[in-house]
């Protein structure tokens, strides 16, 4: 699978996520392609992202930040595996900042790492294509 979108700006994806308390991100996630490239990358069906939504409701989206917190981790092992440099996304760094950066724009910034990695797997997966 070619990438087509290597350069999201994640700062601004989880600003706009955070005003909008992860709804924006039901949408983009489908819409962007971005649900399927997490599953083309990571090499099997990943929980749909509105799923962890819902779920994360009555949980008040812990949940839902657990999900994502997984799957930044699970990119940091594919972005060490593909000998790509560090800074990565990781377990902690999206808990983290979500959790404790709450008053500072955490959200956004663990956003940006997130979509940074991404963004750096999928320019070494076309690289290797």
């Amino acid at each position: 699978m070619r990438f087509k979108h290597t350069n999201r700006p994640g700062f601004w994806l989880g600003f706009i996520d955070f005003f909008t308390a992860g709804l924006f991100f039901l949408l983009y996630m489908p819409l962007g392609g971005l649900q399927n490239e997490l599953d083309e990358i990571l090499g099997r069906k990943t929980l749909r992202y509105w799923v962890a939504y819902l779920l994360g409701i009555p949980t008040l989206f812990v949940y839902t930040l657990v999900w994502m917190a997984r799957i930044s981790e699970e990119l940091k092992t594919k972005a060490i595996a593909l000998g790509i440099e560090e800074p990565y996304t990781s377990w902690w760094h999206m808990f983290g900042w979500n959790v404790f950066g709450l008053p500072l724009m955490g959200p956004a910034v663990a956003t940006w790492r997130f979509f940074d990695t991404l963004n750096k797997i999928e320019r070494k997966l076309n690289e290797m294509e």
